[in-house]
């Protein structure tokens, strides 16, 4: 492909680390000015590339990109916005492609979970089809860990690191307080259908009697009777109790304990919280003093704490992304390997967007205890590698230094607009 300019999105829910994948895109496409001549973001995500709302990252020195490495959020504004069918909405790709064929952009990048996958994938097999080819490579993203084909999703491992933390350091002050105070604590994180982020939260009881003592994943239908039957063994047995659940915990039924009735951009049901439910259930049933905690975006966010061993994986899944394109490699994401436990090795490889897009990754059946309660030590052998390592932020009067970036527009070249 002749030299062409390239555009950067990210998509949905940030991370603590997705700044330093985007750090790694922009990066490794400065290194190919042969092949790439200037990379664009999309300012909010993918509405940047409808609305012509570009970023012209070359305006920013190496030392501001290179900071994105220690900087959480998303360095360049995301967006919940989902692509509908092209039979739905084809003014939306025609529109993509308008602005693309208007910026000569050439590569596309759009770093997000598996509803982003499945938009690269569209813009893909459209792109071709309606006289302008753009390849296209999706940047792994995701809390949840349930991107299918990698062994883990990047973004993951640092809320893994910072649950199994919290969950710790909060079982201590309860433990302090038992006898006389709060016997009973819940800490919510999200996973609204897979229960990974849940199942970190275990990795903080390394010994019989250690907090958390009960774990809830959306995996397991919740039974309130047994549920309650746990709770009251643990506190007769410990004197507290430590209660780790995902937002996404489910009846028997299917239904979510927390749901609101709302629904999000993608369609997804807007979960309220599932910690109070429980904390009222618990106090009303066995009459335990009780506080809860929702981690809600403090998980996503805390980048002082982040596994160096995520904050690895996510440059090197940007960086590969732009290999992969320079490669000629369309509709594919770069996916981690994983080579061993013991030490934990990992390499990079490729998998299709074809069976990336529309697929969850839950947790398999043995890696959660057999009274659906807790991990199993098959689960604890997968989840340790992944937050290992502390990658901490440069600090300056106190606080972690983050950047901002300038983000100077590019200058709009359509005279059409385009409603969101």
């Amino acid at each position: 492909m002749a030299r062409k300019n390239a555009f950067y999105a990210q998509s949905g829910g940030v991370t603590a680390v997705i700044n330093a994948s985007a750090c790694a895109v922009i990066e490794t496409a400065r290194e190919h000015r042969d092949r790439i001549g200037k990379l664009y973001a999309g300012r909010d995500g993918i509405i940047g590339a409808l609305t012509e709302d570009l970023i012209d990252t070359s305006k920013e020195s190496a030392r501001a990109v290179a900071a994105l490495r220690h900087t959480p959020g998303g360095a360049f504004g995301s967006a919940r916005y989902k692509l509908r069918k092209f039979e739905e909405h084809r003014a939306q790709y025609e529109r993509l492609i308008e602005v693309f064929q208007a910026h000569d952009i050439g590569y596309f990048f759009y770093n997000g979970g598996g509803d982003s996958a499945d938009t690269c994938l569209k813009v893909s097999r459209l792109s071709a089809q309606m006289g302008y080819p753009i390849v296209c490579v999706h940047v792994p993203k995701t809390m949840d860990n349930d991107l299918p084909v990698t062994d883990c999703s990047p973004g993951f491992g640092s809320v893994a690191k910072y649950c199994a933390t919290s969950i710790r350091e909060a079982g201590y002050d309860v433990a302090s307080m038992a006898r006389t105070s709060t016997r009973v604590f819940i800490m919510e994180v999200m996973g609204r259908h897979a229960g990974w982020t849940t199942a970190a939260c275990g990795l903080a009881a390394e010994s019989e009697g250690e907090a958390p003592h009960v774990l809830l994943f959306p995996e397991i239908a919740f039974d309130q009777t047994k549920f309650l039957a746990k709770v009251e063994q643990t506190v007769k047995q410990h004197g507290y109790c430590v209660i780790g659940v995902s937002e996404g915990l489910q009846d028997a039924a299917g239904r979510f304990v927390s749901e609101t009735g709302l629904r999000d951009a993608f369609g997804h049901a807007q979960l309220g919280g599932v910690a109070p439910v429980l904390a009222s259930l618990v106090k009303e049933r066995l009459g335990y003093k009780y506080h809860w905690a929702v981690a809600d975006y403090l998980q996503r966010a805390a980048r002082h704490i982040a596994s160096k061993t995520d904050v690895e994986q996510s440059y090197a899944v940007g960086k590969a992304a732009v290999e992969l394109a320079l490669q000629g490699r369309n509709a594919v994401m770069p996916a981690i390997v994983r080579k061993s436990d013991k030490p934990y090795r990992w390499s990079i490889g490729v998998a299709e967007l074809k069976d990336v897009a529309n697929v969850e990754k839950k947790m398999p059946r043995d890696y959660i205890s057999a009274d659906g309660f807790h991990i199993t030590d098959r689960c604890r052998q997968y989840l340790l590698p992944l937050i290992q390592g502390e990658d901490f932020p440069p600090f300056r009067n106190g606080m972690p230094d983050y950047i901002r970036l300038k983000n100077v527009p590019v200058a709009k070249k359509l005279e059409t607009a385009f409603a969101i």
